[in-house]
């Protein structure tokens, strides 16, 4: 995956979970929170015939209040996909409806539309309850990753996918290796000299089968794993049988007992370690950078202002944020200039003295990673979401407010 696939796609994680965040806070009294999940191969016509059967079938709610909010939310819902032709976009989408707590026996109609979700809806699913459903999507967040998966024995072979959380085997093989036990009338040099190449066959019979399946989906691995008992993987790596790119990318190799499909599986979960530390690598990586410039090369820089100074300068390479950062920046007025002050909270007004002692007016607030990343986009800078589950992640949140920078020189700000 280029760098610019993998900065889009971090920042549509990053979208989708503060969405995601946001309607897991809503809250409905009753069942009356409306939850759509909608396949890109369902066609619109259907979805708009189960919303209006849903309408009618919802005027048997005994409660008014209930009743009343339900079809308000389907209303709001077919109104919404008037704007679909026949199909939904790519990956499907998945909309919200519903009549939500506001405080004080308050109540707010609120209807979001999430469209091409992170990895494809795979079944129509319609769910009415005092909270939105989500779970679904939140698998899809954490469902990343594609890796290619092999095991073998001197038996058998099978290779497959691990695609997020889900393995998908694909293909395999069986082997014409005879047993230990040689015929009678055979020398016993002749037959290990047979054994032998019948054992190299089958490892080029496995090897092709890999890089048929791999390698044209080389950019986008973020790994192999290669599994089966001892010495058959040690041999099948160490004999160089895989494509000279997929060997780079082999992950490990670990101790598999079954070699048919449920071995794939059992892979899966040898690897469990490797596969969470190639999940951080690549931040660990640019996290190791930053503290190594830091402490002796001079071109870092963190904290929210003087992080923001120099991506206006124009002199932030990669612009390195906090996977569980949530916070605003609130712009103030004061004067000629602008200051910045940055919030827990979104849609709080905190007050604010101006330098010059002045009162200071909001003239904007927004969400600290979109204020960051659009001054990024116009400057050239690759922004970089930084998980917390190593410690120099947790580092970047606690000790440096989540937000920093590796520069492209120097500028003492």
């Amino acid at each position: 995956m280029s760098s610019q696939d993998t900065e889009e796609s971090d920042r549509k994680k990053y979208e989708f979970r503060r969405v995601i965040e946001e309607l897991n806070e809503f809250e409905g009294s009753g069942t009356q929170l409306v939850t759509i999940y909608v396949p890109e191969d369902r066609q619109v016509s259907d979805v708009v015939a189960h919303v209006t059967q849903e309408h009618s079938e919802a005027s048997n709610i005994k409660s008014k209040q209930t009743r009343t909010n339900v079809q308000d939310a389907l209303t709001s819902i077919k109104d919404r996909l008037r704007y679909y032709d026949t199909y939904p976009p790519e990956n499907g989408m998945v909309l919200f409806s519903g009549a939500v707590d506001s405080g004080g026996g308050q109540t707010d109609m609120i209807t979001r539309v999430l469209e091409n979700p992170p990895q494809p809806v795979e079944s129509f699913r319609y769910h009415c309850d005092s909270d939105f459903l989500t779970e679904p999507l939140e698998h899809m967040l954490a469902d990343q990753g594609l890796y290619g998966l092999i095991v073998l024995d001197r038996r058998e072979a099978n290779v497959g996918w691990l695609r997020g959380k889900r393995v998908e085997p694909v293909k395999s093989a069986s082997s014409l290796v005879p047993g230990k036990q040689r015929k009678g009338g055979q020398s016993a040099q002749r037959f290990a000299r047979l054994r032998l190449e019948a054992i190299d066959n089958f490892y080029q019979e496995v090897a092709e089968m890999a890089n048929d399946l791999f390698v044209p989906e080389r950019h986008e691995l973020d790994g192999v794993l290669v599994g089966g008992p001892s010495p058959t993987k040690d041999e099948f790596l160490d004999g160089d049988y895989l494509h000279h790119e997929l060997r780079d990318q082999v992950l490990g190799k670990f101790d598999v007992s079954y070699t048919d499909e449920s071995g794939l599986y059992d892979l899966v979960d040898a690897a469990e370690d490797a596969l969470a530390d190639a999940e951080v690598m690549k931040d660990k990586s640019e996290m190791e950078e930053f503290f190594k410039q830091l402490h002796d090369g001079g071109l870092a820089t963190y904290g929210f202002e003087p992080t923001r100074r120099n991506l206006v300068m124009g002199s932030v390479d990669r612009l390195l944020i906090s996977e569980d950062l949530r916070k605003d920046v609130v712009v103030y007025d004061c004067g000629d200039t602008d200051e910045y002050e940055v919030v827990d909270r979104r849609h709080s007004t905190p007050e604010h003295t101006c330098e010059d002692g002045t009162e200071a007016e909001v003239t904007e607030q927004e969400d600290v990673i979109e204020h960051l990343i659009a001054i990024a986009e116009q400057r050239g800078t690759e922004p970089k979401f930084i998980s917390t589950d190593f410690e120099k992640g947790e580092q970047l949140y606690d000790a440096f407010g989540g937000i920093a920078g590796i520069l492209r020189y120097e500028t003492g700000v």
